[in-house]
């Protein structure tokens, strides 16, 4: 029986992917590169500091990466608070708050910093239900390496075979597989260019389950 639940943030409790993509396109045309929405869809999954030492290798480009991580995180923080379009994924605070309620242990482990994390749960409100956050930037490398994953399940009060990941990016699904987690895909609206093959099962909306289908995955 799943006893723990471990959630990535990025598209599965929170939509800040237009933010990010407004935030990276828009320090794109301040660097004058040209990445392609194909090249983008690669780095879903990747913290921001994987990002740009890819793009840095790959555009030659001359700043250092802690600078670019910077401008990024700006860019990202000014529009996280102005923008209207940053919610919730339809249906996911009702499922945590039905999980927390059935005593089923929550814990975070997202690519995002740890300054963006604690920006959607203030905003949201979901400190309450959440034993630990993760964030990507405590590890040298991103998803689809599993550090991140086998990590989180050796916080877990409860065995890692008690234990399930909800994804929605390439990225993610391989790294849950890769720490020898059960895998839940979501198959979001910006999953279109990701693929979720890996996962164990698919979700295309989270309006449809509930703790009681999450108990019994397996």
């Amino acid at each position: 029986m799943i006893k723990t639940v471990i959630f990535d943030m990025d598209g599965v409790i929170v939509d800040t992917e237009p933010v990010h993509k407004y935030a990276y396109f828009k320090h794109f045309q301040e660097l004058g590169i040209d990445v392609s929405e194909e090249l983008y869809a690669t780095f879903t999954g990747n913290s921001t500091r994987n990002v740009f030492q890819k793009l840095k290798d790959q555009f030659q480009l001359n700043q250092e990466v802690e600078d670019l991580i910077l401008r990024k995180r700006s860019l990202f923080n000014d529009a996280f608070d102005t923008k209207p379009d940053l919610e919730l994924i339809s249906g996911v605070y009702d499922l945590i708050v039905d999980l927390h309620k059935n005593e089923i242990e929550l814990i975070l482990a997202s690519s995002a910093s740890k300054g963006t994390i604690e920006r959607v749960f203030n905003r949201f409100k979901l400190n309450d239900f959440f034993s630990h956050k993760v964030s990507g930037e405590d590890f040298p490398k991103s998803k689809p390496d599993p550090t991140i994953f086998i990590h989180a399940a050796s916080l877990s009060k409860n065995s890692k075979e008690e234990c399930i990941v909800i994804e929605d990016s390439t990225n993610g699904v391989k790294a849950a597989v890769g720490a020898g987690i059960y895998c839940l895909g979501y198959n979001s609206e910006n999953s279109k260019l990701q693929n979720l093959e890996g996962a164990s099962v698919l979700v295309n909306d989270f309006n449809e389950i509930n703790a009681l289908f999450i108990k019994e995955l397996k």
